[in-house]
């Protein structure tokens, strides 16, 4: 269930794994499986969308995440903050407090992921001027929303949007820039992206395409937390910092990213599981009247995250009054167009499909085993209790098929076995005496 060659944020302590069924349930690629009383994780599913992270009562998932003392393997250090993280400071009163606090733990220089996501915003409206584009086009700012649909929804990527997430188009422009002002080799720059979820962090050591990310390492927001808030209690104030618009900072809120690109034909769905049936829709051609579909794997957008520190919906009203504060210039006047060609915002690599879930590499073979799992299924009682270590019945039988379980881990199965058995051993026994 391990491929080496990629890599996953989210990872399993096995020690700390009670074997319960939360994260199988909750898993959108049936990812997690349930196997001698642990958990594990068949790394072709995982997209890293943290889910597990967020339901698990034993804490037995975790982000692993660059630590704060990353920064230090480079001579010059750059914090890109997501927006996400200006709410996570309920008596924040400008977010330029938060710019200057990076600055006192150590960083050189801040760049808002915020302006990245107003070139994005920009990169994208002139995208959408384009004729015989796939309808709904799907952001690609959510990570985990890329890789659900090159699992479960392969057919809908060249409904993808080619346009860079804002945090790698935010380290681009602050290497460049910061080589270019203080004369430094862009080697000795390193970009570091303050991330509320796991997903993130393997875009960054992973990318879904074939380009290699900008960004060198990915901090959790709950890492930071603690010595930033110290560093943002002194209140100072720096307007000028603050060159993100209210459009780019709302991007941290559900809603925001698509409102900034097409306010007019758009729709905004959060929460994994709201989004797959939206994909569903999309899928089958239900949605083609929508010019831009803004998916988020988190509910309430990036504030929702696993790694953020503040409720959710205390972030998004804080978000939203920060927003409030700033300069309501679109990103159509603050981004200049020559931007989107100066600078490399548009995707390079080529997204294909995560062909994990395919039966057989043999079409012959896989509809042999379809054949087989249909066969199964007919005798399964259809619970989707779990209790068999696979999330539904249909998975259990797939599993079966595969080789990695048997039909009697099904408790219900078994217990029907036991149940002839003992009648059988009762009509022996009463055979035996006449």
């Amino acid at each position: 269930m391990t491929d080496l060659k990629r890599f996953h944020s989210v990872r399993l302590e096995a020690d700390r794994c009670r074997g319960c069924t939360n994260c199988l349930k909750r898993c959108p690629t049936e990812a997690i499986r349930i196997r001698a009383g642990r958990a594990r994780i068949i790394d072709e599913r995982c997209i890293d969308c943290g889910e597990c992270i967020r339901v698990c009562d034993y804490h037995a998932k975790v982000a692993q995440t660059d630590p704060l003392s990353a920064i230090s393997k480079f001579k010059y250090k750059i914090a890109l903050p997501a927006p996400s993280l200006y709410g996570q400071f309920k008596n924040l009163t400008n977010i330029s407090q938060i710019i200057l606090g990076l600055k006192q733990m150590g960083f050189d220089d801040v760049f808002e992921v915020a302006r990245g996501a107003d070139i994005v915003t920009r990169a994208i409206r002139e995208k959408l001027r384009k004729k015989n584009l796939p309808t709904p086009l799907i952001s690609a700012a959510c990570p985990a929303i890329v890789r659900l649909i090159q699992v479960r929804f392969p057919e809908l990527i060249d409904h993808i949007v080619d346009v860079k997430q804002p945090m790698e188009v935010a380290a681009i422009i602050a290497k460049r820039q910061f080589a270019k002002e203080n004369n430094v080799d862009q080697k000795d720059i390193g970009c570091f992206f303050i991330t509320p979820c796991a997903a993130k962090v393997t875009a960054v050591h992973n990318g879904s395409g074939e380009e290699a990310s900008a960004v060198d390492g990915a901090i959790s927001i709950l890492e930071i937390y603690g010595l930033l808030s110290s560093h943002t209690r002194n209140r100072l104030v720096d307007d000028a910092l603050v060159q993100a618009t209210s459009y780019g900072i709302s991007w941290a809120n559900s809603g925001g990213e698509s409102m900034a690109v097409s306010p007019d034909n758009c729709m905004a769905v959060d929460g994994i599981e709201n989004v797959i049936r939206v994909l569903e829709e999309v899928e089958n051609d239900n949605l083609s009247d929508v010019i831009f579909l803004e998916c988020a794997a988190c509910h309430g957008g990036c504030v929702g995250g696993p790694l953020t520190f503040e409720n959710g919906y205390i972030a998004k009203n804080t978000i939203r009054k920060l927003a409030s504060l700033i300069s309501g210039d679109h990103p159509d006047r603050k981004v200049d167009v020559s931007f989107l060609t100066k600078y490399p915002i548009m995707c390079e690599g080529t997204l294909l499909p995560n062909e994990a879930m395919k039966l057989d590499e043999d079409i012959t073979g896989a509809l042999v085993k379809m054949e087989k799992i249909e066969h199964i299924i007919m005798r399964l009682p259809g619970y989707d209790c779990g209790a068999c270590g696979s999330p539904t019945c249909k998975a259990f039988a797939e599993d079966i098929v595969l080789g990695y379980c048997k039909e009697t881990d099904c408790v219900h199965k078994l217990k029907q076995q036991l149940k002839i058995m003992a009648q059988k051993m009762v009509d022996m026994s009463q055979n035996t005496r006449e």
